[in-house]
């Protein structure tokens, strides 16, 4: 299974659509994670991401790896962001393609409830009246 994992400022949909798409899918299922314009009813401005790189791209093939072994994946993209987001941008895209939508759908939902579980990335929430640390993924 090919597959493509990066963290970087910014990342699109479309890219990780490009990447798993072949002529032998018959299924690609993504999830796309954006910045919610609140939390717990406080207005967010903006989000900062920040992540031990070496150790979140490991996990992110472990997560790769993993689905494999599971489903019939054929290819697999797993994106995030690092730095500074707005509400409504994109944070996290995950790609999957696979022959049958089936193993499509289930290998996505495993790779972001396990990369939410796994992967050290960190946000820094952003409000009128302060800011605040939180996992991005706890």
């Amino acid at each position: 299974m090919e597959h493509w994992t990066r963290i970087d400022h910014s990342i699109t949909v479309q890219e990780a659509v490009d990447f798993v798409q072949s002529p032998a899918s018959g299924g690609i299922v993504t999830f796309t994670g954006t910045v919610r314009n609140q939390t717990q009813q406080r207005p967010v401005l903006k989000l900062f991401f920040e992540c031990y790189e070496p150790m979140a791209l490991l996990e992110m093939d472990k997560i790769v790896q993993a689905a494999k072994e599971k489903w019939p994946v054929q290819r697999m993209a797993i994106l995030h962001v690092k730095g500074e987001k707005l509400p409504g941008e994109v944070v996290v895209v995950i790609a999957v393609a696979a022959a049958h939508r089936a193993a499509a759908f289930e290998a996505c939902q495993f790779a972001i409830d396990t990369l939410k579980e796994t992967v050290p990335i960190w946000k820094k929430e952003f409000f009128e009246d302060g800011e605040v640390w939180v996992a991005a993924h706890p």
